[in-house]
This record gives structure tokens, sequence and C-alpha cells, in this order.
């Protein structure tokens, strides 16, 4: 089992930056690959950016490439999202995932994840 709590959202103008954390609970951290995905009002979830259980192979969305960097600290149990250049169309709510796996492959689809955090509303202003 692997409880995830999100924090670091928030409201900030279109050009800012935040950074988001999720802190993971559970003996099965460091063997899981992680994601960021988000969700806004009337549309589907949409993967943002994964890594595996090493914080290797980072995959991102095509919409965040080049703005967001997905980190993991297995030493601190912690995932993290460091999104930059942000944009009104990144409003979401956005949540961690986690998938324990061994492969060293990160993965973007959602249905593959067990663990789910409850999300953190980020807002940007235009």
């Amino acid at each position: 089992q692997v409880q995830l709590v999100e924090s670091g959202g928030g409201l900030v103008q279109a050009g800012g930056s935040l950074r988001l954390s999720c802190a993971a609970s559970g003996r099965t951290f460091s063997s899981s690959a992680m994601a960021w995905f988000r969700q806004a009002p009337g549309k589907e979830r949409e993967f943002v950016a994964g890594l595996n259980r090493l914080g290797g192979n980072t995959k991102y969305g095509d919409s965040v490439k080049g703005r967001f960097t997905i980190s993991k600290d297995n030493a601190k149990n912690t995932l993290n999202l460091q999104m930059n250049s942000l944009k009104p169309e990144d409003t979401a709510v956005y949540h961690c995932a986690a998938r324990p796996s061994q492969s060293v492959l990160a993965t973007m689809t959602s249905p593959a994840y067990d663990f789910w955090g409850q999300g953190t509303q980020v807002t940007v202003s235009s």
C-alpha cells in the first residue's frame, strides 16, 4: 500500500512558477513508478509527467514539455513537479499516482496506476 498526499498548489499569474510535492507513506514507494496527472472541469484526466522507480526514463505530456520537471526522492519518499512558465490552460486539479513496478519504463496511462492522491488545485490567472 502507498498513501499519497499532494501539496503546493495555489493561485499564480501566467508566466509564474509553482512546485508541487507528493508525500508518500508505505514501504513500496522506492519500488514504484510515479506520475502526475491533471484534470480540469469538464475535461478528461491528462497525463502530465512520469518516471520509473529509480527516477529515470522521465516522460512528459506534449503540453508541458520544456516547462515542467518531475523528480523523485526515494530517501525522502517524495515526488516533485516543478512547473515554470505557467499558462491559464494549466489550471486543473493535479494528482500524483503510484504504480509498484520493476520496469525501467515510465507509464503514461492512468489505468496502470494503483494508488492516487486526493489532488491539489492549481489555478493560473491570465
